[in-house]
This record gives structure tokens, sequence and C-alpha cells, in this order.
């Protein structure tokens, strides 16, 4: 673990829990974004927006290579239960006006507190390297909106090209361990809304309607059955059905119902053959009640995130020398998704990836479920966690800086 000053590190422990005190919900982190600027400007880089509430900040130390560092900052739509003495409170508005509790739930305000750590050193201490680096803090990880955001408002066209992009991620693993997956590391997803049309009438006559809410059940019934039965038992793919809505009183069959699916896969194929799948599903079912052909809406979609294999190598024996080497291991893909490959994609750069541990190991170990990400309980130790994600940012950029 790279040694940090203990006043700095105070100083970013008070950082983190104000962040975590104070979330905002994706592409309106106002407040952060503010803050972050405010830092960054201090701490003598030359800082730009792109995208809205995402901010490129750019020291250069000379001439030399460029390498950049991405962290988001949106939170979730999410009640925190942690019991947190710096607990989040605060609420924010979905883009249909509705008013929602926000959570730090994903952990982006330790990517954020990281960041601003391993900037701070590497502005103070300009001896230890050459070249440029690039911190971007990005909006809009949740819906996928960010990166794309950030890019398509002329990120690349402003700053120095880098040569590599890095981020990180906390995840209920020890604190401490870090764990890096060569090649394609996390899924492509993709958000439907489906709207479910019947018609309506009075609850004691069904016969004279056609019940939307009946058909959407059978719908996802029958979803289930797209990845066990139609994809290969060697292919990966998720469906879930998470979010469900219909009528507003007992007594009256609804026109319409309401839901939502989330997919996700690791090969462009079998994600295509879900997508049809999942239609035809869809349009079948509706066919067999009667009903019209229901309303599918693209919510977002997330891209691939491959880990270029040598810069992943390279990357694990940086940590692992930093860290310990039996705190870093290589693991197989998650089925979660990420919008940071839109970052390096836009460039044709190598990105890398990794997770670091935030959880302590009496939490790891213990007989209760481990938190996770987007939990209501999800609260990463400070320490070592924070600690662990500036060592990794710093001494990842040290190496390439060189």
């Amino acid at each position: 673990m790279i040694p940090i000053n203990a006043e700095l590190l105070g100083d970013l422990h008070d950082l983190y829990r104000q962040l975590h005190a104070s979330p905002e919900l994706s592409m309106a982190e106002h407040d952060t974004s503010a803050l972050i600027e405010e830092r960054m400007t201090a701490l003598g880089y030359a800082v730009t927006r792109h995208g809205g509430t995402g901010l490129a900040a750019v020291l250069a130390n000379g001439p030399g290579p460029v390498a950049a560092f991405r962290a988001d900052i949106d939170a979730l739509p999410l009640a925190e239960d942690t019991g947190l003495d710096y607990a989040s409170t605060a609420t924010g508005t979905l883009p249909d006006g509705t008013e929602v509790p926000v959570m730090h739930a994903c952990g982006h305000d330790m990517h954020i507190a990281a960041a601003i750590g391993a900037a701070t050193v590497l502005a103070q201490d300009t001896d230890s390297w050459r070249g440029s680096v690039i911190f971007i803090f990005q909006p809009g990880e949740e819906t996928s909106a960010g990166a794309a955001a950030m890019v398509a408002d002329g990120l690349w066209n402003d700053l120095p090209q880098p040569e590599v992009v890095f981020g990180q991620h906390v995840w209920p693993g020890l604190a401490g361990t870090v764990e890096l997956t060569s090649g394609p590391a996390m899924a492509m997803a993709d958000s439907w809304e489906v709207t479910v049309h019947g018609r309506g009438g009075h609850g004691s006559s069904p016969q004279d309607t056609i019940d939307p809410v009946l058909l959407m059940s059978h719908m996802i019934v029958r979803l289930q059955g797209v990845v066990s039965r139609e994809v290969a038992a060697q292919e990966s793919a998720v469906v879930t059905v998470a979010k469900v809505w219909a009528g507003l009183k007992e007594n009256i069959i609804p026109a319409e119902a309401h839901f939502t699916i989330n997919v996700r896969a690791l090969d462009a194929d079998v994600r295509a053959q879900v997508l049809c799948a999942l239609e035809r599903v869809l349009i079948a079912e509706a066919a067999a009640s009667g009903a019209p052909v229901p309303t599918i809406r693209e919510l977002y979609r997330f891209p691939l995130l491959v880990n270029e294999p040598d810069e992943t190598a390279r990357t694990v024996q940086v940590l692992g020398k930093a860290l310990g080497h039996e705190q870093v291991s290589t693991v197989p893909a998650r089925m979660g998704s990420e919008d940071f490959g839109h970052l390096p994609q836009a460039i044709n750069v190598p990105g890398v990836y990794w997770f670091f541990g935030g959880m302590p190991a009496e939490v790891v170990d213990g007989d209760d479920p481990v938190p996770s990400n987007h939990s209501p309980f999800f609260a990463p130790d400070i320490e070592p966690t924070l600690s662990t994600g500036i060592t990794a940012a710093l001494s990842i950029l040290r190496d390439r800086l060189r």
C-alpha cells in the first residue's frame, strides 16, 4: 500500500462522508460536479465540462505519455438503510417527475474520493512522473448515458489523446483486494419498458375485457424460458423483470399494464438471439390473448466492457507490486454492466477496469449475506477501502507516466 499523508487521508475521509450523505441522480449531479471542479481546480488541474455534469481534469507535467483515469459520480434511486451516521436522506426527481430517495448504493462516492486522492498526490509530487494525466469524472453511469454524452460533447476533441484509459469499481469483496478480468470483463446490457395493451372494464365482468395484467403475467413467466430453453448451456445470458405496474383500483381492470426487462450477455450474437426471442414471445402472447401488439421502448443500452489482455497483464503486475501479489487475482467475467467501455472505444485505445473490495473480513466471512452493490445496506468500510482505491489508481498511473 502506498503511504498517504495522514492529513490528506483525513481530508479524503471527510470528503467521502460528504459525498455519501449528498448523492445525486444520473445526469443531475450538479452539486457533486461543482464540488469536484472546485477541488481539482485548486490542485492546478485544467478542468473542462462535457456532457452536462461531466468533468475532465488535465495536469500536464512536461513531455511524455498520456494516461486517463475515469471515476463515475452518480447515485441510485434507493432509500438507504445502512444506519451510518452519514447516511443519505437526500431525495431527487426522476425524469417522469417522481420524487425518490437517493443513495450512493453502488460506491461511486468511493470512486470520486479515490480519484481525487490519486490526483492530489500526483499534483503534489510531480517529480515522480512525466507526461499528462487526465481524470474523467463521468455522470450517468447507472443509465448508460454519461460516457456517451461526454464523448458526443467533444471530450476527446478537447483533450490530449491518452494511450490507455483506466477505471475501477468498489464491490462487496474483501477490503484490500483487487480483481481483474482479461478480455471481455462485463456484459452488454439492454433495458426495455413494455406497455401491454388490453381493454379495460369492470372487475366483475372480465369477459368484456382483455385483461392486460393477466397477459403481462403470462409474458413475464414465458420470458424466463428464453435463456433456459433457447440459449446454449455453454453461453451466458440473463433476463430480469424487476419492475411491474398497472391499474388504480382493485375492481377496475385497466386498459394497460407495464413492466421492464433487463438483458445481459457477453456475446453479441447471444445478445441478438435473446432480444429477438423476447420480442417474439411478447408479440405471440399478445396475439394469444387477442390483444394488440405491445409497445416496446428502449430505456438504455450498455456496451461490452473489454480489458485489453496485454494492458491487463501489466496492470496485474503493477497492482500486485503495490498491494501485494496475494491481494490481486484474475477472475471470470461479470454479468454486471458498465458504460466505461465507450471512453477507450471512442478513440480506439486500450482500456483496463478492475474491482477493489470494500468489506471487512467479518462481513465477508460471516453467516449473513454480504450486502451487494445496489443494496440499501451497501456500506464499504472507509479503510482500508479508500487507501486501496487510491493506491491502485496512483500506482498504475505512475507506472504509465514514468
